[in-house]
């Protein structure tokens, strides 16, 4: 199984043909509909470089509960982790999951995606957010390194039970948990992402309340700093949210701890065009998951319309990890440029086609060659649309896909 890349410098980029052995879960919700073309999407990616890929389905969520009694079966565990001379899988592709809708027996298991994260531990959550042309903020440019193992979050610092307390019927708890080690981990991780990126690190914290707690991360961002070189710029949580706004390109590289990481990468999500689009890999010293940063949207399953652009740039992200960095790359810039040609609906509630004022005309799409799908005016960039799409209607799953696999099968975009 090929080494990760978390704690060292990136793979040599120098793979010809070989093979790559993935394990995938459709999810739920949407999951079923976004997950499939996403890894016919890896498959051409890796194409190119003869590198075939073997997909082992994992058994997970709610149908897996009703078979075992389990969200996440022991026999699933197995299988990723490995055991004795098995290394296990070399990395998953996770479909969203929607705990909120399993029996309350299985809602006090862990979720899919945390049980997967806790067993494996997968202890940095890297979310990259390069802003789509006309997005509410066109500047941004960032990478949010989320500490993924502990902080303020009740499903993942208790080894037993719940870290969210009801001590009485009107009181209630919450524990966090913040360990030196951890941080160090995940702020030396940070800096290397920073060194490649203008050598700043923007330190999410709120020292002025959590002087313990924050100030730790403050204390060892100061020690890498040290070691590296790295610049570090300590700004409060909520100053942060407003300089994300006010200010999108003054911040590249920011590491948080869970929750203020969870904030500010849905927050970059937004501000740089979707977060349907936002992709996020779940890394490890020994294993990686692909997981989109957007959830199981039951309220569109089943339509034909939900973006698969996030998971495709989270699967882009894990091939990257994986030492397939041109492919990773190339999957990565055709999902991009699909975004531009056959925009879906969400996209298009939040920005306009590229190069274009808004209410200018949508059949002109920058850099692409390619003309959006016509509308008959109705639904987004239609009536009651962003004026910037006006006679283009969304692009289905189907649609946007096809436009991706074409990329990548006529390398339109290469690496």
């Amino acid at each position: 199984m090929a080494q990760p890349s978390t704690t060292t410098a990136p793979r040599p980029d120098s793979h010809s043909g070989g093979h790559v052995v993935l394990g995938y879960w459709d999810g739920e919700g949407i999951g079923p509909e976004i997950t499939p073309p996403t890894r016919r999407a890896v498959e051409l990616a890796l194409e190119p470089s003869g590198v075939t890929v073997t997909w082992t389905r994992l058994e997970l969520g709610a149908a897996a509960f009703a078979a075992t009694g389990q969200v996440v079966p022991d026999a699933t565990l197995a299988t990723v982790l490995g055991s004795g001379e098995d290394a296990g899988l070399d990395g998953w592709v996770l479909g969203p999951h929607d705990n909120a809708s399993y029996p309350p027996e299985a809602r006090e298991q862990l979720n899919p995606s945390a049980a997967l994260r806790s067993a494996a531990d997968l202890w940095a959550n890297v979310r990259p957010v390069l802003a789509l042309p006309g997005a509410p903020a066109p500047d941004l440019d960032v990478v949010v390194v989320r500490e993924n193992t502990e902080g303020m979050y009740a499903d993942r610092n208790m080894v037993t039970g719940s870290g969210d307390l009801r001590v009485t019927r009107d009181v209630a708890l919450a524990v966090g948990v913040f360990t030196r080690e951890k941080i160090r981990r995940i702020t030396g991780y940070a800096a290397k992402v920073a060194q490649g990126r203008g050598g700043v690190l923007t330190v999410a914290h709120k020292s002025n309340v959590l002087a313990r707690t924050s100030g730790m991360y403050l204390e060892e961002a100061e020690r890498v700093s040290a070691a590296t070189g790295v610049e570090i710029r300590p700004v409060h949580i909520d100053a942060l949210c407003a300089e994300l706004v006010s200010h999108p390109g003054r911040h590249r590289t920011i590491v948080a701890e869970n929750m203020f990481g969870d904030i500010l990468s849905d927050l970059t999500a937004a501000l740089g065009g979707s977060l349907g689009t936002a992709g996020s890999v779940n890394a490890g010293d020994c294993h990686a998951m692909a997981q989109a940063a957007h959830g199981s949207a039951p309220d569109i399953a089943g339509l034909g319309t939900a973006n698969p652009a996030g998971l495709m740039n989270s699967a882009a992200q894990l091939l990257s990890h994986l030492g397939y960095v041109r492919e990773g790359g190339a999957l990565a810039a055709s999902v991009r440029a699909a975004l531009q040609s056959r925009p879906t609906a969400d996209v298009m509630a939040g920005g306009r086609p590229a190069g274009l004022p808004a209410g200018g005309s949508a059949a002109q799409v920058a850099g692409t060659g390619r003309t959006p799908v016509e509308s008959d005016g109705a639904g987004p960039g239609g009536a009651g649309g962003n004026s910037g799409w006006t006679g283009v209607r969304p692009a289905s799953t189907a649609e946007y896909s096809g436009e991706v696999f074409a990329l990548l099968a006529g390398h339109s975009v290469r690496y």
